[in-house]
């Protein structure tokens, strides 16, 4: 992070906004670009943490997902589904975990069609390892109470169900 500015360009633009006409959706405008500048700090601090482990956050996510699966592998397809980014995505992502060896690609047993990523004993390591600095230093120390994390999760799950982002089953 830089210097702090002296006053919030944010509420300038949502006053400028309110000048010129569109008070009806400055507050929205606002909030919108609050969201979108809250994600450029978090990503930054991220990317922070993760730099000496040698990944990205795209790449970690990767990791944490081969983690969690009951057998440390998915289907590159599931694993993009999941992830909610495109295949080609995940392809880059796992292109680059391979050279490192933290990953490894195989043929699914029973549909020949599919490729398995799995997680290397390496790249289980390092996801355990980089999961607890995340914990340590970003997700422990967050800037956001109790309180306002509880509403956050609420309000953006909503706008993201709302979205067609996921359904309630």
């Amino acid at each position: 992070m830089g210097t702090p500015l002296p006053r919030d360009p944010i509420a300038d633009a949502q006053r400028n906004w309110e000048r010129h006409g569109w008070g009806d959706v400055a507050a929205p405008m606002a909030a919108i670009t609050a969201i979108m500048r809250t994600q450029q700090i978090l990503l930054a601090r991220i990317e922070t943490v993760l730099k000496p482990f040698g990944l990205t956050f795209a790449r970690y996510e990767l990791l944490a997902l081969l983690s969690f699966a009951r057998s440390g592998a998915l289907p590159m397809n599931k694993a993009s589904a999941l992830l909610q980014v495109h295949p080609t995505s995940v392809t880059n992502a796992v292109d680059r975990l391979e050279k490192a060896a933290l990953v490894a690609r195989s043929p699914h047993p029973t549909d020949g069609r599919t490729t398995l990523i799995e997680l290397t004993a390496e790249g289980r390591t390092l996801a355990k390892k980089a999961t607890a600095a995340l914990n340590a230093e970003v997700f422990g120390k967050s800037g956001f109470g109790a309180d306002d994390v509880d509403h956050l999760i609420r309000v953006l799950g909503t706008f993201r169900r709302d979205a067609g982002d996921f359904t309630d089953e």
